[in-house]
């Protein structure tokens, strides 16, 4: 009997091409089994009925990604998974190596292998790529899918302007298994992959290493503050920005600040932030 592979997309992704791919992307997938597709709902659980999917493939930006792995989970389930880029970023798809063409991503999840990846997880809610909180960081959340569908990534960096009329110093604790202490910030990115937003910003970050990358914006002057992120988007040093490798890390602050988990609404402060190592089975490209 040949297996089952669920094929969930995301048909307002990539200004609507995930759903007219999706056929065609269906046949590709069907060499390797019998193929349900279903196009995701946001509001119910897709494993209704299929968590018997050995396989499970998911077509849409990093928030589908991150939905889909939830609700799987919240289930118990651990199907292998395959990712097909096809919302505004991408980078978890980005970080397993899969194509940017839908066609050809199903072809390498054919003929792909199963590997162990890392996932996030924040008071108990799964992240595959970022969690984040501050400035810039609810910006995904903020922008509508009109925008992002006619300007791409740059309806992000419209958003984000806009955004800085909010900025805000938010006072932390942090501790780590390498100890605590105290800090006031603008921005901090918790990594699991390298990117955000298309953007390499974690540069020592790896979904294989069971330890997060996390970098925290000091709070300063505006300028001060926009030069050291500068600095540190060019790869120099900047004493303006703190870098944290951990496994574990807990965060409490006085101020209840919105959070983002892939490009969705993130868990309320306090924080409890752990690498659960090799928690995915992931489909990648098979090594030439």
């Amino acid at each position: 009997m040949a297996e089952k592979i669920l094929f969930i997309y995301n048909h307002r992704s990539g200004r609507g091409h995930a759903a007219e791919n999706a056929q065609a992307v269906a046949s590709e997938l069907a060499q390797a089994g019998t193929v349900v597709a279903l196009p995701v709902d946001f509001k119910a659980d897709p494993f209704d009925g299929h968590d018997d999917a050995a396989t499970v493939v998911v077509s849409g930006g990093d928030g589908t990604v991150n939905y889909v792995v939830n609700r799987m989970k919240a289930r118990g389930l651990n199907p292998r998974l395959g990712v097909i880029p096809s919302g505004t970023a991408n980078d978890f798809a980005h970080a397993l190596g899969m194509s940017n063409d839908p066609v050809k991503a199903a072809r390498q999840i054919v003929s792909g292998e199963v590997r162990q990846v890392d996932c996030g997880s924040v008071n108990g809610l799964r992240f595959v790529n970022v969690f984040s909180f501050g400035l810039f960081t609810t910006t995904s959340q903020h922008t509508s899918d009109r925008r992002k569908h006619r300007l791409g990534k740059m309806a992000y960096i419209i958003e984000g302007i806009k955004e800085m009329r909010r900025m805000h110093g938010v006072p932390l604790h942090l501790s780590t298994g390498s100890g605590e202490f105290d800090t006031e910030i603008l921005m901090a990115l918790i990594f699991n992959g390298e990117t955000a937003g298309g953007f390499r910003l974690a540069r020592n970050s790896s979904i294989h290493d069971g330890r997060f990358e996390c970098l925290l914006l000091r709070k300063r002057n505006f300028f001060s503050s926009c030069w050291a992120m500068l600095l540190h988007l060019l790869g120099c040093k900047s004493r303006g920005v703190i870098h944290i490798s951990s496994d574990r890390i807990e965060i409490t602050s006085p101020l209840n600040e919105p959070t983002d988990v892939d490009g969705q609404k993130g868990p309320e402060f306090p924080l409890l932030i752990e690498c659960l190592h090799y928690d995915l089975q992931v489909i990648v490209p098979t090594k030439k």
